[in-house]
């Protein structure tokens, strides 16, 4: 059974709860859903569980997940569309349409999670078993930690909230201390982390998935309220998650990184939590990256193609060594660039410029899927993958030190870069580890979230990060492998501490007055 099959009622809980796009306090009433009737087998809890896998993502899929995760920590530049410039140019008002969009995103995805979780503690017959309920309740507080996990990196303090019904009674809400939103988290996967399965069908996520998020939630945690060090039983207990990942989940990286984004290998063993797309679903419910971001018509199916304008930057570009040229060509094209794979029946695609490749995957036609169309791309495109749980566990095991020879730490970070046809290195440094992070996780979404694990601790570095680089394109010449900066002509606005958090949306911050003041206690 597909992930992405979504049963009726939870069409029409989606569709509720989509409906209300001002602001995420504005729920519907739940008493026009009936769930008695539904949650009645395991069966039952698995399509529940799936139906919130994809469509309601899109919102952060759409255009935030880019933009936020590589635009604006200078990664990739789009210099016309003037939401994705205020990123690029550190001047992100609360009207920003993509920071609502990641807003309303996130807690709508905590609604769906909420409903279910309530729906299975109050109406699933003794019938089901334990062991059937509990995986699904590790499933819905995975998913529902993993949208906290980015509201916190985002915004910082934000409401916690559990109980949808409540929103009804009260929709003034405070905001919750950020120490107690990462509480919130820790809970919800460590309950996940015991109760989903080593193993489960592709696509499903497993006690791995939550033990890798874990770490890289306790690792980020570890720099919380901290000067210069970071807090060691945090970095202890990243080391601890990681570690089990690494050494015991008999998981292995997948050998090719270039297949790594490449549709037939969708949900491949390296993939711990990836979103599980379906084709020919519209507008608003499939992956539409591919659309937004490939630099030409000829690469989708019935149109798209609007990313002509968008491309590395040279900051980013001038990080690849030659060798690292499988990383590089999977993740951007540079002019002359040659995909056998992209619009195969003409021959193969040849770049014309320098643009995004990674999410890029082709026609309908290239990936044996007659109903994929530009509004979604069949990838399922990963959020969590263990390459990334591998370096956090060489920086979780390096800790506050600026090197480390570590045995462990250098045998999975070698293993990242092995497989990139690196050379083995013989330690490691900080500088060397962010390098490796921002090359091996370009154009995920990431490298923002690793500028705001270090602003936690070192926000001087992470400024002068932001502010040492060079947001601008280029050009390149395939006959003498020269780039030429191309100014962007854009006026950056020179980066701060409160660079790092995101401004409320305009909409909830007069629908709720509360958010713009102190946060409070939740626990």
């Amino acid at each position: 059974m597909k992930l992405i099959k979504i049963n009726i009622l939870l069409l029409l809980i989606a569709i509720a709860v989509g409906s209300c796009k001002k602001s995420f306090l504005n729920r519907p009433p739940l008493t026009g859903l009936t769930t008695d009737n539904f949650y009645k087998s395991t069966a039952d809890l698995r399509l529940a569980t799936a139906a919130i896998y994809a469509q309601p993502w899109f919102d952060w899929n759409n255009f935030p997940l880019l933009g936020i995760g590589d635009i604006m920590s200078g990664n990739m530049l789009q210099p016309y569309n003037s939401d994705l410039v205020q990123f690029t140019t550190f001047s992100i008002t609360s009207n920003n349409s993509y920071v609502t969009q990641a807003w309303t995103g996130f807690y709508d995805i905590v609604a769906h999670c909420n409903i279910n979780i309530k729906a299975i503690n109050t109406q699933l017959p003794d019938s089901v078993s334990v062991k059937g309920k509990n995986g699904a309740l590790g499933e819905l507080r995975f998913l529902r930690a993993t949208a906290y996990f980015y509201l916190v990196q985002l915004w910082g303090a934000v409401p916690i909230i559990e109980d949808n019904d409540k929103l009804i009674t009260n929709p003034l809400v405070p905001r919750n201390k950020t120490t107690d939103v990462y509480k919130f988290i820790i809970n919800d996967l460590r309950f996940a982390a015991t109760n989903l399965p080593t193993s489960d069908q592709p696509g499903r996520v497993t006690t791995w998935s939550a033990q890798g998020l874990l770490a890289k939630v306790y690792l980020t945690r570890a720099g919380l309220g901290q000067s210069m060090t970071r807090n060691q039983t945090d970095l202890d207990s990243a080391a601890y998650f990681a570690g089990n990942v690494c050494n015991t989940s008999g998981l292995t990286l997948l050998p090719s990184y270039y297949n790594l984004f490449r549709t037939q290998y969708n949900d491949n063993p390296e993939s711990l939590f990836a979103f599980q797309w379906a084709p020919g679903v519209g507008y608003g419910n499939g992956n539409d990256i591919e659309a937004q971001f490939a630099p030409s018509g000829s690469l989708v199916t019935g149109g798209g193609g609007w990313g002509g304008a968008i491309g590395p930057t040279i900051d980013l570009a001038n990080l690849y060594v030659p060798a690292d040229s499988v990383r590089r060509k999977a993740t951007f094209m540079l002019t002359g660039d040659y995909y056998p794979e992209l619009d195969a029946t003409n021959g193969g695609y040849t770049a014309t410029g320098c643009n995004v490749k990674k999410h890029i995957v082709g026609t309908a036609a290239d990936n044996n899927s007659p109903t994929m169309d530009y509004w979604s791309s069949i990838e399922h495109n990963t959020v969590l993958r263990l390459a990334d749980v591998y370096l956090v566990y060489a920086e979780a095991l390096m800790g506050n030190s600026s090197s480390t020879t570590n045995a462990l730490a250098l045998q999975y970070f070698n293993d990242v870069r092995v497989r990139a046809g690196l050379p083995r290195a013989t330690s490691i440094t900080t500088a060397s580890l962010m390098t490796e992070r921002r090359i091996e996780l370009a154009f995920e979404g990431q490298y923002w979230f690793d500028l705001v694990r270090l602003s936690y601790y070192n926000p001087q570095a992470a400024i002068a990060s932001l502010n040492g680089q060079v947001r601008d394109q280029f050009t390149y010449d395939p006959s003498t492998g020269i780039k030429t900066v191309t100014p962007s002509g854009l006026l950056i606005t020179p980066a701060t501490v409160a660079t790092f958090t995101l401004p409320i949306p305009a909409n909830d911050q007069t629908a709720d007055p509360l958010l713009l003041q102190a946060p409070v206690a939740y626990y």
